[in-house]
């Protein structure tokens, strides 16, 4: 059979105008003046004859005619039971009165031949056509149902019906349900693809660690999705015996744990009597999520010495609550955003240091992102496997600080009812990132120290040495030149923190990232209100790369976060009334050399005085701090006219 050539419009042609002024004096001629060989292709001529002659069409028709579905999409589970209906609104009025909507029960056992029920009786798509159905209430309608498998076991777990009025039954609605539920079930494939690869990653990673210990990873029907080595002997050894299975203990146990994760995220522990695996048993469930829904556990039975069990368990499960935390925290950056020349230098720094295991110490403005550049240090090092455990020392009262970093034990303080782990315990064989560390107070400082010099530390109230093979990551907008030289900061800590110092540019030093950064938060927002934004204002654009940002990219994220709130149309703009402006400064008045150098040594002094309570001699005097003699320093502090006693019990 000859292939027929595609005619093509060229309305871009060379006299294109002409052409089209001809084309419209060829349609006058045949639809006014009824002529029957206006000058235009054949094809258009042959389509010209059958749309007058045949189909009748009206050339002054306004707007091509629409025909409206009368059906109406139900959604069931694999017990016949309806989820969710969709459609006609007539249609779901009407058929509601049968009990087709949400709550009613479509298996045969309730309701007989139906598109729903004997879709899930014979495991495959149906169409029960009016008096097909057994029930003569049902004769009204055709039904179409499909089965909705699991793409991994190939059980039934939801059929899709479209049903409709028999008068208007369509041939094509069969083909279409059975596609509708193909395509579902492989989305779900993706979805539980994705799921399996993540209960993979979890057991691999806490295998690593405790390889002794026999564990598995479960889906949330209790499916062993995968089983390191220990387990595999252990099953071998212990066969399966009275019919029950592995699957059949474990669902309740996981469904169980997900079902309180949220009140016990780091999982829980507990004994359980199995049959196939051959007695009581004392497990450590954790559960794993992904994107914050709970998809299966790691199911670990411990098989060390008896009597570290407890405390085996416990920090299986401290450690699962910080991988947790991992995944929460990071959808506070998801990625690195900007192509500017003091970003890219930073980047590279990551670059080389990642691998290094060495210490990094990270500064910069508030808001510049200093967690996500030791968040991508993390990811790329050997450590990348292991928790990544993140503190905030300014948020931590200083009373509390040492026990939140080097744990407790029972009884060491008023309120320690048990042992605690400490951040540094938690993130064992990973990387601990320690925010505002210019905030310690000097006993904590010391016990730092230690841990970099030493890898070991003592909980707060022990006397026993813990070793810890940790990767310190630490970061501060503090001046700790400054904080050195008025003796807040140790001096021989900051030379072991800094090690590779990484300085982050403020968002004013990089304003050619500006458009970018705000197309992604703008993007990102926008999908997370459920909203179109498609533009962006120009004049707002042109604000934002304008402002100074005191607050980082962090101001720039909430300005953007709060105007996508409140957006109504496709175009984002901004209220500049949220931006906080600078006032002009004064000039500074032209100050001495001398009068500089006397300001500086009266802050430096003043700082010393206020750490040692106003006492000038003595091991912790304001003297020793500063690293000179009592005498000299209070010679200072009368040409300086400092009032000591102000300092006192401060």
């Amino acid at each position: 059979m000859e292939e027929r050539a595609p005619i093509i419009s060229q309305p871009g042609e060379s006299g294109s105008v002409l052409a089209e002024s001809a084309r419209e004096r060829a349609w006058a001629e045949f639809v006014v003046r009824k002529r029957e060989e206006p000058t235009v292709a054949p094809v258009v001529l042959h389509s010209w004859i059958r749309s007058r002659d045949r189909f009748q069409i009206d050339p002054a028709l306004k707007r091509s005619p629409i025909r409206e579905t009368q059906d109406m999409l139900a959604l069931c589970d694999a017990d016949g039971y309806v989820l969710a209906t969709a459609g006609h609104p007539g249609v779901i009025e009407e058929i509601a009165e049968v009990n087709l909507r949400v709550g009613g029960s479509w298996n045969e056992q309730a309701a007989g031949t139906n598109g729903i029920g004997t879709a899930l009786a014979e495991g495959r798509t149906v169409q029960v056509i009016g008096a097909e159905h057994y029930v003569s209430a049902w004769q009204r309608w055709v039904c179409t149902g499909a089965p909705i498998r699991h793409p991994i076991t190939g059980e039934t777990i939801a059929v899709i019906d479209v049903t409709g009025y028999k008068e208007k039954v369509q041939a094509h609605t069969l083909l279409a349900v059975q596609a509708t539920a193909a395509l579902i079930e492989q989305r779900l494939l993706l979805e539980f693809t994705l799921d399996e690869k993540l209960l993979c990653d979890r057991l691999f990673a806490q295998a690593n660690r405790m390889p002794s210990d026999a564990m598995l990873a479960v889906d949330r029907r209790g499916r062993v999705v995968q089983l390191n080595a220990a387990a595999e002997r252990l099953l071998t050894v212990r066969r399966p015996s009275g019919g029950q299975t592995l699957r059949d203990e474990l669902g309740p146990v996981v469904e169980a744990a997900l079902e309180r994760g949220g009140g016990h995220p780091e999982g829980c522990e507990q004994t359980i009597g199995s049959r196939a695996l051959g007695g009581q048993v004392r497990i450590v469930t954790l559960p794993v999520f992904r994107d914050r829904r709970p998809i299966g556990a790691v199911v670990v039975l411990p098989l060390g010495e008896p009597g570290r069990l407890a405390d085996r368990g416990r920090r299986m499960r401290a450690e699962n609550l910080a991988l947790r935390e991992e995944v929460d925290q990071t959808s506070m950056f998801e990625e690195i955003v900007g192509t500017s020349a003091p970003l890219r230098a930073v980047l590279a720094r990551v670059s080389r240091v990642a691998p290094a295991d060495s210490t990094v110490l990270i500064t910069g403005e508030t808001g510049t992102g200093k967690e996500l550049v030791a968040r991508a240090i993390h990811r790329g090092s050997a450590r990348s496997s292991h928790p990544f455990v993140s503190v905030n020392c300014a948020a931590i009262p200083q009373a509390l600080i040492a026990s939140e970093l080097f744990g407790h034990e029972k009884g060491a303080f008023t309120g320690a009812l048990e042992r605690r782990l400490g951040r540094f315990e938690f993130a064992d064989g990973g990387t601990i990132f320690l925010d505002e560390v210019g905030d310690l107070t000097s006993d904590t400082q010391l016990a730092l120290l230690r841990v970099l010099q030493e890898r070991e530390f003592e909980r707060v109230g022990g006397n026993r040495s813990i070793r810890v093979d940790v990767r310190v990551i630490a970061a501060t907008n503090r001046d700790l030149n400054a904080a050195m030289g008025a003796g807040a900061f140790r001096s021989d800590l900051f030379y072991r923190l800094n090690v590779f110092p990484i300085e982050m540019p403020a968002l004013r030093e990089r304003q050619e990232d500006t458009p970018l950064l705000v197309a992604y938060f703008v993007d990102r927002y926008a999908r997370k209100a459920g909203k179109t934004i498609g533009n962006i204002d120009q004049r707002t654009l042109e604000i934002l790369q304008g402002y100074s940002w005191p607050g980082n990219i962090r101001e720039l994220q909430n300005v953007i976060e709060r105007s996508v709130v409140i957006c109504e149309t496709e175009t984002f703009a901004i209220d500049e009334s949220w931006l906080r402006r600078e006032l002009p400064k004064p000039p500074h008045p032209v100050q001495s050399l001398a009068d500089d150098l006397a300001a500086r040594e009266r802050e430096m002094i003043e700082t010393a005085l206020a750490a040692s309570r106003g006492r000038v001699s003595g091991p912790s005097g304001a003297a020793a701090k500063l690293g000179i003699p009592g005498s000299t320093l209070d010679s200072k502090i009368r040409a300086l006219g400092i009032r000591k006693e102000r300092f006192k019990g401060s």
